[in-house]
């Protein structure tokens, strides 16, 4: 393994920080016995399989098979080298690796990510000469008092590096040009158009007021331009580009996420003016999707940081049926979700500058069930005084009742519309079973159909699991190893002898046993999740004994045996076939070579 930063100042970055504070930046985990456990980012899945071990310092997902640590993890989920994984980690304990890192390294090492890097840091540029506009020039007073009108302070501004786009051609794509940008890839970048008719660049974002929209990892890779007044479209956003997938995104994610841990809980808006009238509010743990309807990523997302999310969208018909739509997605991966239900028809950034700040603390803080308001939904635009639309909604009301998952949390809601209505509650509870037993069938049915292949738990030989226990107790010490290097010919899995060849020039480098570092020092990636699995394996017995050594070196002596044994049988027969008298001197042979073993 070679690496342009020296191996001490890898092990220093990497001792220096707990691979548990690094996954729990992107996994919600929960601590069961010596582990941590959460939902795996690298699969879809409802119920945590994802094992975080702080003593090893180790990551196994049970359910992909995907394992590492805390390098190979950033790596993994951020799609990064691992020169910028060390690197990142080393920004976040001091460390300087820097140094080590030429640019022309990083070009060798990442020759495709140098373009994407140069898109990163044109957007950082311009949310800077944006904000720079909006807080310092008499260009952007317009746009501030409109901000100001808006109950958005200049603190808010600050903080959130809100800006203004100039009324001017192409200033932007001056500014970019200046500092040595190619506006070719600007315009990949969705920061500049090319005029069809003279082929120059001018701005694509003009006379407007500037989100920036930062990724996972807090840089800004897009914007979102509001209109000064009326000019339409009301919001430009960027498109899609290679640093930004407005699906995998969500708004103010990155500065949110330490409050949505904290609070256990997210709110979830349509628009970048409701999280602002949010936080305000003292929401902290607030986002919003990208101007679309919530993806299934975006929902994943949350769903590995909080079980609850509280949906606050527009109070229009609109923005009910997108409550909706969000709600069955939220549902869908397991979230359990509450609705925030806004009066006459406004959306969350006007109710606060209408009724207050405190009003809508109220509101969030009373949010009801997802089932209950899509009772209420129901009811819109109906008159339940004509016998024939009350009882469809009557029937539609048990329909979505049928959707939850035990009769219980729907016997308080039949009660109601049978005290409401003129229907027996025992004709409303046969209905409603009748409902889930379709229900239920459709979705085991949908399930089935839909279910990504996890990979099953695999079942070990005996000669597999006396392999594996060996090796773990050589992770565990070099004593071990150098005892059990002469019986190496006993292995006979491949990969685990992969494994044993690289533990072997790992110790003669001198490398103390250390697991994680280990998993550095290997290059082959399924290797790498085997040494994983295999670590995190409860079935391995870790208590360390001389019986334990010598009974797994027996048992693979054994399997060696039956293995040469029957390859004995398989020569023997091919000789019958071909040469008779070969094959009597052959079974002479193996006679006589018996009886020598046995005196």
């Amino acid at each position: 393994m070679t690496n342009r930063i020296p191996e001490e100042v890898i092990e220093q970055v990497r001792r220096s920080v707990d691979i548990v504070d690094v996954i729990g930046e992107y996994v919600q985990l929960r601590k069961q016995g010596r582990n941590y456990f959460g939902l795996c980012p690298f699969h879809g899945e409802s119920t945590p399989s994802f094992s975080v071990s702080a003593d090893k310092q180790i990551f196994h997902c049970f359910g992909c098979g995907e394992g590492g640590n805390s390098l190979s993890f950033l790596m993994k989920m951020d799609g990064i080298s691992f020169t910028e994984a060390v690197k990142k980690l080393g920004e976040k304990t001091g460390v300087d690796v820097t140094q080590y890192i030429s640019e022309q390294d990083s070009m060798v090492e990442q020759p495709q990510a140098d373009y994407t890097s140069s898109m990163v840091e044109a957007h950082e540029l311009l949310k800077k000469y944006y904000h720079h506009l909006l807080v310092n020039t008499r260009e952007g007073n317009e746009a501030f008092q409109y901000l100001l009108d808006r109950g958005i302070s200049r603190e808010i501004m600050l903080r959130f590096e809100i800006g203004y786009a100039s009324s001017s051609r192409d200033h932007a794509a001056k500014v970019l040009q200046k500092r040595g940008f190619s506006l070719p890839l600007m315009e990949q970048a969705g920061l500049v158009v090319q005029s069809e008719q003279d082929g120059s660049y001018y701005d694509r974002f003009r006379n407007r007021i500037m989100f920036p929209i930062q990724n996972m990892q807090g840089k800004t890779v897009a914007f979102s331009g509001r209109a000064i007044g009326q000019d339409n479209p009301k919001y430009l956003n960027s498109p899609e580009t290679p640093v930004f997938q407005k699906s995998k995104l969500l708004y103010n994610f990155h500065y949110a996420r330490p409050s949505i841990r904290k609070q256990q809980r997210v709110l979830l808006f349509e628009g970048y003016a409701d999280v602002l009238a949010a936080i305000r509010s003292g929401f902290e743990e607030s986002v919003a999707t990208m101007g679309t309807a919530l993806t299934e990523e975006q929902a994943k997302i949350l769903r590995r940081n909080t079980e609850t999310v509280v949906l606050c969208y527009d109070g229009d018909k609109a923005g009910q049926e997108a409550t909706e739509k969000a709600g069955r997605v939220l549902l869908n991966i397991g979230s359990q979700v509450r609705v925030v239900m806004l009066p006459d028809k406004l959306d969350p950034d006007e109710y606060v500058r209408t009724h207050g700040e405190a009003a809508f603390q109220n509101l969030v803080e009373n949010s009801g069930s997802f089932i209950d308001f899509k009772l209420q939904h129901l009811r819109f635009g109906r008159n339940l005084q004509d016998p024939q639309e009350q009882g469809e909604y009557v029937q539609a009301a048990v329909r979505e009742l049928g959707r939850l998952t035990t009769f219980v949390q729907a016997q308080p809601y039949l009660q109601l519309l049978a005290k409401e209505f003129p229907y027996h509650i025992e004709d409303l509870r046969n209905e409603l079973r009748q409902l889930q037993q379709v229900q239920q069938k459709k979705e085991r049915h949908t399930i089935a159909q839909a279910a990504q292949p996890v990979k099953a738990k695999p079942r070990f030989a005996g000669y597999e699991r006396a392999e594996r226990e060996l090796i773990y107790h050589m992770l565990q010490s070099e004593e071990v190893t150098q005892r059990v290097q002469p019986f190496i010919e006993y292995f006979h899995t491949e990969e685990h002898k992969g494994i044993l060849y690289e533990l072997y020039a790992y110790y003669e480098k001198g490398c103390e046993p250390d697991i994680s570092h280990f998993l550095n020092w290997l290059s082959n990636e399924p290797l790498k999740n085997i040494v994983a699995e295999l670590a995190t394996d409860e079935m391995i017995n870790t208590e360390y004994s001389e019986e334990l050594l010598q009974g797994n070196l027996d048992s693979l002596y054994k399997h060696k045996q039956r293995i040469e044994q029957m390859n004995r049988v398989f020569e023997l027969r091919n000789l019958e076939r071909t040469d008779p008298l070969a094959a009597a001197r052959f079974a002479q042979e193996h006679i006589i070579n018996k009886r020598k073993a046995k005196q």
